[in-house]
């Protein structure tokens, strides 16, 4: 990553924007501030190796369901670049092998932290589990707050967006999103 390169775009950015960041003292350092922020944060995402972080994590063992609910995550939307903040809902039912809690919570922060559409984390982190875990069903439910619907085009404050993605053999849908919504 070129931070350097980074930070020039987002002054001439501004510029294209007709602010001056050399000019107006609250922009001084804005691509600098900016460039930093996706690298060491929003971004981050990208250098979590999720195959490697399932591999050294999984143990035997079984549950009839695994619910890790409420994950606070941040993604960016690639559309607009802003953020997306709200909540994921992981579960799963083991077929003899687990993940700590944890683990998952890192897999969402990994597939949150990259320009990624909602619909794309869960779909990868469902994709992540069932690969490594093999259970009999895998499911994630995100649902958050799109800075691009607060902010600009509909400034629908309050509207969530919600997804969910589902991977087994036999699901029993119905009960499957129940457990998902805490029902």
């Amino acid at each position: 990553m070129d931070r350097e390169a980074a930070a020039r775009a987002i002054d001439a950015f501004l510029l294209a924007l007709g602010r001056d960041p050399r000019e107006e003292p609250e922009l001084v350092g804005t691509g600098a501030r900016v460039a930093a922020a996706f690298a060491d944060e929003l971004l981050v995402g990208y250098a979590v190796d999720v195959d490697a972080l399932l591999s050294q994590n999984v143990f035997p063992g079984q549950s009839d369901t695994v619910v890790v609910r409420d994950v606070p995550i941040a993604t960016m939307c690639p559309h607009h670049l802003m953020a997306a903040t709200g909540v994921a809902t992981v579960a799963f039912a083991p077929a003899g092998r687990l993940v700590g809690v944890g683990t998952v919570a890192r897999i969402l922060e990994a597939f949150a932290r990259r320009l990624a559409l909602q619909e794309e984390i869960g779909e990868r982190t469902v994709a992540a589990l069932e690969a490594h875990l093999a259970p009999h069903w895998v499911a994630c439910r995100i649902a958050l707050t799109h800075g691009c619907m607060t902010a600009r085009g509909e400034r629908s404050h309050g509207a969530r967006v919600e997804t969910t993605a589902v991977a087994g053999a036999s699901l029993d849908r119905p009960a499957l999103l129940a457990a998902l919504a805490g029902r």
